[in-house]
């Protein structure tokens, strides 16, 4: 009961510090588009005592614990007590073709697929949410950020892992609540030219820790639990108008990014440029998702070199929740720059809970958010 005021209590304040917010928080250049009973236990009945008995059993389920371990509040996953604390890197991924394969993708928790620029086909660049940053071995490969993932990383307190970036990102990266580390990870020797050499390798993160003035664990600007978890699995035909989702064909143009329903693992597997995208670093496992946000995002051009910003500050926009095959329609809110998205449930307007996995999240362009085909 806890969790679900708690939620009910995130939307209300989301949506009242929203009408408060300015929904050009993103960028000062004009934008492409619109913006509890008590029981008595004498009179318990046989039937009454069944439902006392399943309750119960709900109870021990969601109190359950595993010694030495904890729910990732990134996936709901049971993972090492000693990481609870340990606030996550956000690392900027090359998705241009030259720079596959992908190395140590698939131990990202989250991962968000967005628009980098306008030029080249609207080419995509990936930003990974990883908490166990301790046991990367190779991932990347590493290349600048823009302001739109500075805002996104800071709903995970996350530090930020990029090479540079456009003159446009200075100011963000001086906020109090960003944090990042540019440049300086390992090259690599791979064959290819120098700007698809860099990867975050064992011991990288580690000196470049111990060498700035950033906390390993979560500061006073992290926001809190960001997405909420379902205790058992979710069949979202019970929560409203689902449709089938086998397939979603985003509309980024450059690299054709699709998620096929997997029956085998009830995940989403992910393929770009036509092939499926796999992982050396893990005998060329697949990504895959076990839930999918996708929303419909306005963006504000900064220059005509194809430069961009997101306007994720933003609410009442539409977005889908996809999950075990099937989508649901909901709406996304971002109060503030370092605030979470959240995702509201269209019908009740309550905070959608997830599925216990990794989460795929694109930010889809608002003028081709109607090129998204489901199938």
């Amino acid at each position: 009961m806890k969790k679900m005021n708690r939620k009910k209590s995130l939307a209300l304040l989301a949506s009242m510090a929203l009408a408060a917010a300015l929904m050009t928080a993103c960028g000062n250049s004009s934008s492409n588009d619109e913006p509890a009973t008590e029981i008595d236990f004498n009179d318990i009945s046989a039937s009454s005592e069944t439902e006392t008995e399943e309750e119960t059993t709900e109870a021990v389920t969601e109190e359950e614990s595993r010694e030495g371990m904890y729910r990732s509040e990134l996936t709901n996953e049971w993972i090492d007590e000693s990481l609870k604390d340990q606030r996550p890197i956000a690392v900027m991924v090359d998705n241009e073709s030259t720079a596959l394969p992908h190395y140590g993708l698939t131990e990202a928790d989250v991962v968000y697929e967005l628009m980098n620029s306008t030029a080249n086909g609207r080419i995509t660049r990936l930003m990974a949410i990883v908490k166990d940053w301790g046991s990367i071995e190779q991932m990347g490969s590493i290349r600048s950020t823009r302001p739109t993932n500075i805002m996104l990383a800071a709903e995970w307190n996350a530090v930020l892992c990029h090479d540079g970036g456009p003159f446009y990102i200075n100011d963000w990266i001086a906020k109090a609540y960003s944090a990042n580390f540019s440049g300086g990870f390992t090259r690599v020797n791979n064959g290819k030219s120098y700007e698809f050499t860099e990867y975050i390798c064992a011991g990288d993160l580690d000196e470049k820790f111990s060498s700035s003035n950033y906390s390993t664990e979560y500061n006073e600007y992290y926001p809190g639990q960001h997405y909420f978890f379902s205790n058992t699995e979710i069949d979202l035909s019970d929560i409203g108008d689902a449709i089938e989702c086998t397939e979603i064909e985003l509309p980024f143009p450059h690299n054709s990014s699709t998620l096929k329903y997997n029956e085998s693992t009830g995940t989403y597997d992910y393929y770009e440029y036509g092939k499926a995208h796999t992982d050396p670093q893990h005998d060329n496992a697949q990504l895959t998702f076990k839930n999918l946000l996708i929303q419909d995002t306005t963006f504000s051009q900064l220059d005509d070199n194809g430069y961009l910003i997101y306007n994720a500050i933003d609410s009442g926009r539409d977005a889908y929740f996809i999950t075990d095959g099937k989508a649901i329609e909901v709406t996304w809110i971002k109060s503030g720059e370092s605030e979470p998205t959240i995702y509201l449930d269209k019908q009740t307007g309550e905070q959608i809970e997830l599925n216990t996995g990794k989460t795929y999240v694109a930010l889809v362009p608002s003028d081709s958010w109607d090129d998204i085909v489901i199938k």
